[in-house]
């Protein structure tokens, strides 16, 4: 079954879940609906976002839309239960959760079960791609039947394409070589601040032909607004992190450019990224990061940061030029 054609710009939808901060039902609905209005209709969820709350959102807000006229993928490894008596449930970064608990389970019949509560909450009958979720302390559990049981879904045609989706890219490149892998959703290696995937998983996609999803553009909103206090992979931004974020800003100011739109850029300049998903928790930033996305960004200005060591001169731009090399 081929992968489904994707979108430049996604919607990543754990602000949805909660993620920080509360979302009312409202704020979701209306980022779903811009998401819509931009041409932003790749909808990335998953269980773990805000223990449900997240797909059960996002099904609301999609009820009763054409399925054909967005694409859509969730993610398995989580599977979610009810709270026993007495138990609280651990929100791991999510504020005003269900009362759920995320139970870890990579068997055939947990991956199963894991994407049939999704599909209830989604209120749907299929999802497009299925990611197995931050896998890198499970690796035993998913080359002892975990990839099986999930390639058996793409197998019978009960997804269209599978992968994985982490932020650790050095084992998300070990996995698209050893597994047979239709994209990846890799978050926060690929980005103007951090080149790790460039040195590891990127090379393994282009040459298995896995197509790459990248998250996490903003580095956790360093790369959205480089202030002191900014938060740089989930944690407040190192002082030597904060200053080439604002050193960047600076260039990207002397072209015109918002960083933002240089930091949505930039990942397409290798030829395995096809699509970006960024989180928003309504219609504002939905709208911000699509004119972010629209925006044109000079070659010129990608020059001027290799030439002022912002970025590594072996980095591939995503220029406009024909260069005829």
């Amino acid at each position: 079954m081929p992968v489904p054609a994707l979108p430049r710009l996604g919607l990543g939808c754990a602000p949805l879940g909660n993620l920080y901060r509360t979302v009312t039902d409202e704020e979701a609905e209306a980022a779903v609906a811009a998401a819509f209005d931009t041409g932003a209709t790749y909808f990335d969820t998953a269980p773990h976002y805000g223990l449900g709350r997240s797909e059960e959102r996002l099904g609301r807000a999609l009820a009763g839309r054409d399925r054909g006229s967005y694409v859509l993928s969730t993610k398995v490894g989580r599977r979610l239960r009810d709270l026993a008596p007495g138990e609280e449930p651990d929100g791991q970064g999510f504020v005003d959760n269900p009362r759920r608990a995320r139970v870890w389970d990579f068997t055939a019949d947990g991956i199963r079960a894991t994407l049939d509560g999704s599909l209830e909450r989604l209120g749907v009958d299929a999802v497009d791609i299925v990611y197995l979720h931050d896998v890198e302390d499970h690796l035993d559990a998913i080359r002892g039947g975990g990839f099986a049981a999930l390639a058996a879904l793409r197998d019978e045609g009960v997804v269209k394409a599978i992968g994985f989706g982490m932020n650790v890219s050095g084992v998300l490149a070990r996995l698209v070589d050893e597994f047979d892998v239709d994209v990846v959703l890799c978050a926060g290696r690929w980005t103007l601040l951090e080149r790790t995937a460039l040195d590891d998983l990127l090379p393994v996609c282009e040459r298995r032909g896995t197509r790459v999803v990248a998250g996490g553009v903003y580095n956790s909103g360093l790369l959205a607004d480089p202030s002191p206090g900014a938060h740089y992979d989930y944690a407040a931004a190192p002082p030597e992190v904060l200053r080439r974020a604002q050193e960047l800003a600076r260039v990207c100011a002397e072209f015109g450019v918002p960083l933002r739109a240089a930091a949505l850029a930039f990942p397409f300049g290798h030829p395995s990224v096809v699509a970006a998903v960024v989180g928003a928790a309504g219609e504002a930033e939905v709208r911000d990061n699509a004119a972010m996305a629209a925006t044109p960004v000079p070659d010129e200005m990608w020059h001027a940061l290799v030439a002022r060591g912002l970025l590594d001169e072996d980095v591939p731009l995503p220029l406009t030029a024909t260069t005829g090399e």
